[in-house]
C-alpha cells in the first residue's frame, strides 16, 4: 500500500501538461530600461513589486512603483532608475549595485 501511495505521489507532477506555463509566463508585460507596465490581475496582487524589481535589476537599476490600479483592464506602472549614490567607476570594481536573489 505504501509503494502505491509513493508511486502516486511521485507521478502526480508528471500529470500536468508540459505546455502549462506559470503566472509570469502568461502575464501581459511590457518594459525596457526606463520602466514598464504590468497588466493587473489578482494573481499578481502580491508579486508585482518583485516582478518590477527583477526586471530593473537586469539593467542594474532599482524599481519604483509609480501607479497601481487594482482592477481588470488597467496596469501597474513602474520606472527603473539608478540607485542614489550610483557611481559607474565603483560598479566596475565592486560589481552591479542591484542583484536579484534567487
Amino acid at each position: 500500500m505504501r509503494k502505491l501511495y509513493l508511486a502516486a505521489v511521485l507521478t502526480l507532477p508528471l500529470l500536468a501538461s508540459p505546455g502549462q506555463a506559470g503566472v509570469l509566463d502568461t502575464m501581459p508585460f511590457e518594459g525596457n530600461d526606463t520602466g514598464g507596465i504590468i497588466a493587473w490581475s489578482p494573481d499578481i496582487a502580491y508579486v508585482y513589486r518583485d516582478i518590477a524589481a527583477a526586471h530593473c535589476a537586469a539593467y542594474n537599476k532599482v524599481a519604483e512603483i509609480t501607479s497601481v490600479h487594482p482592477w481588470y483592464g488597467d496596469y501597474v506602472a513602474f520606472r527603473c532608475h539608478f540607485p542614489r549614490g550610483y557611481d559607474p567607476r565603483k560598479w566596475q570594481i565592486y560589481g552591479p549595485p542591484v542583484s536579484v536573489l534567487n
